[in-house]
C-alpha cells in the first residue's frame, strides 16, 4: 500500500481518505501552514514514512522544509505550484497561445501616475485590481471610475512599502458583468469535472461579485459542454500541469480563462466525472513507480 502526504488544508485530506483508502493508498495529512515545526533532532515526519505527496505546499518556504523532510515526488509539485501562483505569467503564456483570456495590463511598481492613466484608459470601467500571487479571491478590487481606481493603487503602495515585500506588481483586468464562474478540473490531461460557483441571490443583490467559495458561494457540480471541456484541457497543456483547477468565466456568450490553481480543493465526489478517484489514485502510483 502506497502512503500519501497530503499538506492541503483538512477538508481535501478528509474527503480524499476514504475513496483512496478503498484503492490501495493510504493518505496522511502532513499540514506544514500555521504552526511550528522542528527542522532538527526529533522531525514530525521522516522520509521512509511516505511514498508521494499529493501538491506542494503554497507557501515555499514551508513547502522547501516538507520537500527535505518527506523526500518524495509530488502529483503537483513546486514547479507546478508557481507556475500557476503567478497570475500574470500564466495569462500571458495562455495569450500567447491564442487561449481566450480577459484584457489584461501588468503593472510593475513603481511607476508614475501618468502610466496608471494610461493603464486605466485602455478598458472600458469598471476595472479589476487583482495581486499577482494571492489566493481566494484575496485584495482582488473592482473600480468604477479612475479616482476609484488611483485609490486603490495608492493602497496597493502602502502595503508594497514594507520592505519584505517583494512583489509589488499587480494586474489590471478587464470587468466582465454578471459573469458564471465555473472551475473545471483536469488531471493528466483529462477533464475530470467541474463545479459552477456561485453567490447567493441576497449577496448578489447586496453588490458583491467575487464567486469565491471562501466568500459565500456555493460550488455545484455541473456537466460542461464539450467545447469548454477542450478549453480546460488545453489550459493544462500549456501551462504543464498534472492536475489543474481551470478558472472560466462565462460571459455575454464570451467564454474566457481567468486563472488557475494547482493547489486545488478537493470536492465532494459527486461533482467528479465517474472513476475520478480511479484516475487520482492511478496518477498517484504513477508517480511512486517514477520514483
Amino acid at each position: 500500500m502506497l502512503t500519501l502526504a497530503v499538506a492541503n488544508r483538512a477538508e481535501t485530506f478528509e474527503r480524499m481518505a476514504d475513496p483512496l483508502a478503498e484503492r490501495g493508498i493510504e493518505v496522511r495529512h502532513v499540514p506544514v501552514s500555521e504552526r511550528t515545526l522542528s527542522l532538527t533532532g526529533e522531525r514530525p515526519w521522516s522520509p521512509d514514512e511516505f511514498d508521494v505527496g499529493f501538491v506542494y505546499p503554497g507557501r515555499m518556504i514551508e513547502g522547501g522544509a516538507a520537500e527535505a523532510m518527506l523526500d518524495v515526488p509530488w502529483l503537483n509539485g513546486r514547479d507546478a505550484v508557481l507556475t500557476s501562483r503567478n497570475k500574470a505569467g500564466v495569462i500571458a503564456r495562455l495569450d500567447r497561445a491564442d487561449v481566450p483570456v480577459p484584457e489584461t495590463t501588468l503593472v510593475s511598481n513603481p511607476v508614475d501616475e501618468a502610466d496608471l492613466i494610461d493603464a486605466f484608459e485602455r478598458f472600458d470601467p469598471p476595472v479589476v485590481v487583482k495581486p499577482t500571487s494571492t489566493t481566494r479571491g484575496v485584495g482582488v478590487a473592482k473600480a468604477t471610475d479612475l479616482d476609484s481606481f488611483l485609490g486603490v493603487v495608492d493602497y496597493l503602495d502602502l502595503v508594497h512599502d514594507f520592505r519584505a515585500t517583494g512583489d509589488k506588481s499587480f494586474l489590471v483586468q478587464e470587468y466582465l458583468p454578471d459573469a458564471r464562474d465555473y472551475r473545471a478540473m483536469v488531471l493528466d490531461g483529462e477533464f475530470v469535472g467541474a463545479v459552477e460557483r456561485r453567490l447567493p441571490e441576497d449577496a448578489l443583490a447586496a453588490g458583491q461579485w467575487k464567486h469565491n467559495v471562501h466568500r459565500g458561494a456555493e460550488a455545484t457540480g455541473v456537466d460542461l459542454p464539450d467545447e469548454w471541456r477542450r478549453l480546460a484541457e488545453r489550459v493544462a497543456a500549456e501551462v504543464n500541469i498534472p492536475f489543474v483547477g481551470v478558472d472560466l468565466l462565462v460571459s455575454d456568450g464570451r467564454v474566457v480563462v481567468s486563472e488557475t490553481n494547482a493547489r486545488p480543493t478537493i470536492d465532494a465526489e459527486t461533482k467528479y466525472e465517474p472513476g475520478f478517484y480511479d484516475q487520482l489514485a492511478a496518477s498517484i502510483r504513477d508517480r511512486g513507480e517514477i520514483e
